[in-house]
């Protein structure tokens, strides 16, 4: 937070949109809105850092916040010509949440706040009895949720019940008499969860609501929903109190959601959804489904062209795409809110390249409008049309959220995470979701829901996540343990597969395609190529990821790990047969067998990248990784071999390692059995040699020792690399560049960066490794007790994601000013996960590393996180 001050709570006509940081994103867009002279509701914001004192006060506003929200409370009543607690001309306001960054959907709002007994009766006489009974019952359910914690289901099953009862569809045809049974029914179930007469003082009804607000910014689904979008846990929520304007106050009034442009595919139209006489949850609960906005144009084209009007002006004043809350009282437009609205991948770089051909934003500022790790969302597969040819899909949805995803039908959030956890695709369906269901509404393929627009929760949060979605199939029935999708009757696991660039749902297993990337996509990583500040290289094992980095702009690779090609069935005997060997002309032996496929492997690769570097990492893991584990492959290698099986089952026990990352691996397998690493040095060289002759290309291959920990052993396993290669080079009478280094990835290689750099013409810090010595512990353990941490505040960042400055960052620093001391000319980068992590690519930036290298798919998060730097 930033220093406090004295001033808690702001005016809208007090602030602006520099304030985000104190007024949250929200209230500071109202308080420009209401400089710029459109029509918003009277209000004012109460400070984010009214929210850390409130937690520091353990969780209790203090006297003087409570001081100033009725001083200013007084000031919107003088503006509105109305009084906050009053029987006759009623001041009602909404109570809404608003962090420094949107968070839709994650934290708490209460709506027709200010009435009670007394004073909704002043309000029927004002306005209509049935529209101020009506609020008053949206009042007492949401208060008794919200800020009691009484489960909503309560007030759900008696609402359901008086329709049924009455045979009423739509909350919209229950009469006054109605609406006075459920308040009596909403209030029965308050005194016997709460054990008292649902309260009638609005003014301590006011303050009970900005506090449960506030204590809203740390529950479950909020604090799940920063950890996915890395927020930090201190920036706290503004609430914002602005006085209510009613889309539900007769057939004249309405309310809806709109953003500037569509927000899936990034088309320049007017696209959002709206209903009349309802309030603005209705839209977004996906109760009703709404009409789309171009409607409005034929129903009221005065109110559809003023809006119009401010949209663009909103667009053109913040350089983004805008999302809108909107709503007509009584014939007249008001604008609710306005912020940066969310977006497909696909559409935001739509957007970021037509706002740039606009000239409202600069090419720097439309890469600022994309979120990095969120571009290889447009990477991913979408269905396959060809095999869609002739298929009737089983029902019509909305396209909420664009892509093709396929998996069993589950029907709750919970299920969908056992089905990730086991490595099983889900496709999440409900009657509609909630804020609640974030957890599995993350760990699902897709989203299919019955009910909701285009902007329903499920859409908006889908899009976020670069989720598939299709929202509004109407068509869905749900039974006691299955569905009926478009008639047909389906169970839980059952496959299905949609489209949430259509909106169809399909039965069974469609397959899937590469997305195109040429077109926006490429455009948008030329631009960003211009303003990268560290080279990008990708991780890639075989010839098509290596095909796969260039095409995604890889401006080299700078990880081949060489023990992946070793798997293939056509050389993992060849490899479990060099294992058992007793002697070094039986290992040489077997290893003639793997050189062509390690030579022909190079040599792809090296053409693959056409001239850009390549580091090839010499073989790492333990050899046991390499052994038969079956009795069927124990038999097989005991005919090629012949060796017993008992024999092989010796050595499988001799080579077991109980940690193996601190085990036989790395250089030490090389300093053991020499000729590994003399084969692979052969088959890099001459498979250079090769590319350089068949493709005219110039390859300098790039040759790294893993786990150097001392001085001594380096020297050893780089005479054995440069011997076989001086030999090569000899038998072929040929010349070749070479740089040889090694993988930084043990603290003590850390602090021996200056005695190594002697010898190595390049380090690439192996921050997985470095991050697991660092800290002692597995990354493949560490998951059964990191979540205590990050529940408790130890943690704020999983360090296998972004690297641990602190430690694992400082390590890295000592490395680099102690080799760069010694050989200036020393080539460095990294080549650990950290790689394609936007915030760990800033500390790569700042402390001055050549490179990152990440997978393939990450290249471009890694070239956007880079360019988008200052």
């Amino acid at each position: 937070f930033l220093p406090m001050r004295n001033k808690f709570v702001y005016l809208f006509s007090e602030g602006n949109a520099q304030m985000r940081a104190l007024l949250g994103g929200k209230g500071a867009n109202l308080c420009e809105m209401t400089r710029l002279g459109m029509p918003v509701p009277k209000g004012f914001v109460v400070t984010t850092e009214a929210c850390a004192d409130y937690y520091d006060s353990g969780e209790k506003l203090s006297p003087k916040i409570i001081e100033q929200i009725f001083k200013s409370l007084a000031k919107v009543e003088k503006d509105s010509g109305k009084k906050f607690g009053d029987e006759n001309n009623p001041l009602i306001v909404s109570i809404r949440s608003g962090a420094r960054v949107s968070m839709p959907g994650m934290m708490d709002s209460i709506l027709n706040l200010g009435l009670n007994d007394k004073i909704v009766q002043g309000f029927a006489k004002k306005s209509s009895p049935r529209f101020a009974y009506d609020c008053y019952r949206r009042f007492i359910q949401m208060y008794s949720n919200v800020v009691m914690g009484i489960d909503i289901e309560e007030f759900e099953n008696e609402i359901d019940a008086i329709k049924k009862e009455n045979k009423v569809i739509l909350d919209k045809d229950l009469t006054l008499t109605h609406l006075k049974q459920l308040i009596k029914k909403y209030k029965g179930i308050y005194k016997n969860k709460i054990g008292e007469d649902f309260p009638q003082d609005v003014k301590k009804l006011l303050i009970a609501s900005i506090t449960a607000v506030f204590r809203s910014w740390n529950n479950s689904r909020a604090k799940l929903y920063r950890k996915i979008n890395s927020i930090p846990d201190s920036w706290g929520t503004a609430v914002n109190v602005q006085e209510m304007v009613f889309g539900n106050l007769n057939k004249n009034s309405g309310t809806g959601v709109a953003f500037t442009r569509n927000p899936s595919t990034g088309e320049n139209v007017m696209y959002g959804e709206y209903l009349m006489n309802a309030q603005g949850e209705d839209v977004v609960a996906g109760i009703r489904t709404p009409f789309p906005i171009q409607k409005l144009q034929q129903q009221n084209p005065k109110i559809y062209s003023e809006f119009v009007y401010n949209a663009k002006l909103l667009e053109k004043y913040y350089g983004d795409m805008q999302d809108m809350e909107f709503t007509i009282e009584n014939g007249k437009l008001y604008m609710l809110q306005t912020r940066n609205g969310k977006r497909t991948v696909k559409a935001g770089i739509k957007i970021a390249i037509d706002l740039i051909k606009e000239e409202l934003i600069t090419e720097k500022e439309a890469l600022g409008t994309l979120e990095p790790n969120k571009i290889d969302f447009a990477l991913h597969p979408i269905l396959n049309e060809e095999f869609l040819s002739g298929k009737k899909p089983l029902a019509q949805g909305l396209p909420a959220s664009p892509g093709g995803a396929c998996g069993k039908i589950v029907f709750s959030p919970e299920k969908a995470v056992t089905l990730k956890n086991k490595n099983e695709k889900s496709i999440l369906v409900r009657l509609e979701t909630s804020p609640e269901d974030i957890e599995g509404m993350t760990s699902a393929e897709g989203i299919l829901t019955a009910r909701g627009g285009m902007t329903s929760h499920a859409a908006v949060v889908a899009r976020g996540l670069g989720t598939v979605c299709v929202s509004g199939c109407e068509s869905i029935i749900f039974e006691k343990n299955s569905v009926k999708i478009g008639g047909v009757t389906l169970k839980e696991g059952d496959v299905i597969s949609i489209d949430g660039n259509s909106g169809k749902v399909y039965a069974g297993e469609v397959p899937t395609i590469a997305p195109d990337l040429s077109g926006d996509f490429r455009e948008i990583m030329q631009i960003a190529k211009k303003y990268q500040k560290i080279a990008v290289h990708a991780n890639a094992d075989t010839i098509e990821e290596a095909q796969r980095a260039f095409e995604f702009g890889a401006e080299g690779i700078g990880l081949c790990r060489t023990e992946h090609m070793f798997f293939e069935n056509d050389r993992i005997l060849a490899v479990r047969e060099m294992i058992l060997a007793s002697t070094s002309k039986e290992r040489e032996k077997a290893l003639k067998k793997l050189l062509p496929f390690q030579r022909n492997d190079f040599e792809g690769i090296f053409k693959a990248m056409q001239g850009r570097p390549v580091t090839i990492r010499l073989l790492d893991p333990p050899l046991h990784e390499f052994l038969p584990k079956t009795e069927e492959d124990i038999s097989e290698l005991s005919k090629v071999t012949r060796k017993s099986p008992n024999a092989i089952k010796d050595k499988i026990t001799k080579l077991h390692e109980f940690n193996p990352m601190l085990g036989h691996r790395g250089l030490r397998l090389a300093i053991t059995y020499p000729e590994i690493y003399a084969m692979q040095t052969r088959a890099i060289i001459e498979g250079a040699l090769d590319a350089n002759k068949k493709y005219g290309i110039e390859v300098r291959p790039e040759i790294m020792i893993p786990l150097t920990s001392s001085y001594n052993e380096f020297v050893f396993v780089k005479e054995i690399v440069d011997k076989t290669i001086m030999q090569v080079l000899s038998e072929r009478n040929e010349k070749i560049d070479y740089l040889l280094g090694t993988m930084i990835e043990t603290p003590r290689a850390c602090l021996l960066a200056g005695n190594l750099a002697e010898l190595c013409d390049f380090f690439s810090f192996g921050t997985n490794d470095l991050t697991q010595l660092t800290y002692a512990f597995s990354r493949d353990d560490a998951g059964k007790f990191l979540e205590d941490y990050y529940s408790k505040d130890i943690f704020r960042n999983d360090p296998f994601k972004t690297l641990d400055r602190a430690g694992v960052g400082e390590l890295i620093q000592i490395a680099v000013k102690r080799a760069r001391m010694i050989n200036p000319k020393i080539k460095l980068g990294v080549c650990g996960e950290h790689g394609g992590d936007e915030k760990s690519i800033k500390f790569f930036t700042d402390i001055g590393l050549d490179y990152v290298s990440c997978s393939p798919y990450r290249v471009p998060v890694a070239k956007l996180s880079s360019a988008k730097l200052d």
